[in-house]
């Protein structure tokens, strides 16, 4: 099967979130499978920093973008040991910036940045040779792609028997724009109407690629029942119910070589389930002095890794600081950036209470590894989550997720009851609500369950025992094209 992956960011090449990951990894797990992958993605200025080697494939071909037709080069590069192509469309103008999408706002112009990227992705699909069974689009960024598939390219032989496979990793983040960008399209003003690209008189992109996509999927079984209703599916909820035949959820994978605590550079002691206690002690004797302590804790360490952003229950984990802190059951350590005011109010908690509350704003990808190796328990209160990988790097650590009841989390984490215990499938502490009272009884029962030395390493073990890598995910997506090729492609009106 010939699979062509399109995305706006994966690692190593650029990253801003969970996207890159999986873009970054399901390619490679894909071709173990027998398919011969590609990936296409921006040349964002960032990627030529990372040491990898970029060769120009002498391809090049203007994308009309309205009244305008700027030149995508091509570049090509792999990363040490791959064995996919990765193809990068170049255009300075366009990918040259600081950041991939902006900064604090976002670029004026990203409409046009991702109009075109979609359109040069299906344009080099065209170019490069044979014909494609799958074209894979992720997120808003590539919501043309199969409309372009359908409505301008299929005549070209390369694309016009494929099947096009919308992956929504995030549906808060839709691509909408201002209703005169349709121009930019070059498509036909027809299809903005309710029922196709317009949004409340906005351009969607999300929704574009949700309408003209032969198979969707989303990165949780829970996740697509819930973006089918009010509030998870963002205003689209009912395009996505009236999809729900063509809609799957498979569970992300994580990247098992680079998350493995028993070959982890960045940790100071690699371990295994067998020898967690004393790989655990050596990364909190490293994690305290960075915090420049002079010895770890004693008590159960609490940790948070990730964004610092509404979705992700912040204000949960600082009410809770709030009613936990003072009683010194635990010490707290918080490792993220994000909403400028929750790190002033983490900042403030980490004042009142020193030796209990440790906060450290920015993101380190080492850091993040070895708060992950000292840790004995993960907060992951959120919101809503599609998936979530924290809780998953959390359990192939060793350190026991305490999750909200949604999206990912519920499909990965089963919460610790005596009867979960018995027949060995608890692998965290689970709560329903999004409140502090319950994410408070959560952690209890986790601190509670940790002094228990005889369940809690019966617990560690276990957790740690559970494979998240990408083989398993892998086979459900190619499942899924395989499914989806043997189906009609969806009708276009």
């Amino acid at each position: 099967m010939r699979v062509f992956e399109i995305a706006s960011e994966a690692v190593p090449f650029a990253k801003t979130g969970g996207l890159a990951d999986v873009t970054g990894a399901l390619p490679e797990a894909l071709a173990g499978l027998g398919c011969d992958v590609s990936l296409v993605m921006p040349a964002y200025g960032e990627v030529f920093s990372k040491g990898l080697t970029i060769e120009p494939t002498g391809i090049e071909f203007e994308v009309p973008i309205g009244a305008r037709a700027p030149l995508a080069r091509i570049l090509r590069c792999r990363r040490p040991g791959s064995r996919i192509d990765v193809y990068l469309v170049a255009n300075n103008e366009l990918y040259d910036r600081p950041t991939l999408y902006g900064g604090s706002h976002d670029y004026a112009d990203n409409a046009e940045r991702y109009i075109f990227f979609s359109r040069a992705a299906v344009e080099l699909a065209c170019r490069l040779g044979g014909r494609w069974d799958i074209l894979h689009c992720h997120d808003w960024q590539t919501g043309l792609v199969p409309a372009y598939q359908k409505l301008l390219y299929g005549s070209h032989a390369a694309v016009a028997a494929a099947r096009t496979v919308m992956t929504i990793h995030n549906m808060a983040y839709q691509g909408l724009f201002w209703h005169w960008d349709m121009l930019l399209t070059g498509l036909d003003w027809r299809y903005f109407n309710w029922q196709q690209m317009e949004f409340y008189s906005q351009l969607n992109l999300l929704k574009t690629g949700i309408v003209f996509a032969d198979a969707i999927s989303t990165v949780s079984p829970t996740y697509a029942r819930e973006i089918q209703s009010a509030p998870g599916g963002c205003g689209l909820e009912g395009l996505l119910s009236s999809r729900s035949d063509a809609l799957t959820g498979i569970v992300n994978g994580i990247d098992t070589v680079v998350w493995d605590p028993a070959t982890d550079p960045h940790i100071p002691r690699p371990y295994g389930s067998d020898d967690v206690d004393a790989g655990k002690y050596a990364a909190r004797v490293a994690l305290a002095a960075r915090l420049g302590r002079a010895a770890p804790d004693s008590r159960p360490l609490v940790a948070f890794v990730g964004r610092l952003v509404e979705q992700k229950g912040v204000e949960l984990v600082l009410e809770v600081l709030g009613r936990m802190a003072g009683s010194g059951s635990a010490h707290f350590v918080i490792l993220g950036t994000g909403n400028p005011e929750y790190e002033r109010q983490l900042q403030r908690a980490a004042a009142t209470f020193p030796g209990t509350v440790d906060l450290m704003v920015g993101f380190d990808e080492g850091l993040a590894h070895l708060v992950q190796a000292a840790a004995d328990i993960t907060l992951v209160p959120s919101r809503f989550e599609p998936c979530g990988l924290t809780q998953l790097y959390a359990q192939r650590y060793g350190s026991i997720p305490v999750v909200r009841a949604t999206g990912g989390l519920v499909d990965t984490v089963v919460d610790t009851t005596p009867e979960t215990l018995r027949d060995g499938t608890a692998t965290g502490f689970v709560f329903e609500g999004f409140d502090a009272a319950g994410l408070d009884a959560a952690l209890s029962r986790a601190i509670e369950a940790h002094a228990d030395k005889p369940l809690w390493t019966r617990l560690v073990r276990h957790v740690m025992r559970q494979d998240w890598s990408w083989g398993t995910s892998a086979r459900e997506y190619l499942r899924l094209f395989e499914r989806t090729l043997a189906s009609a492609p969806a009708p276009v009106e």
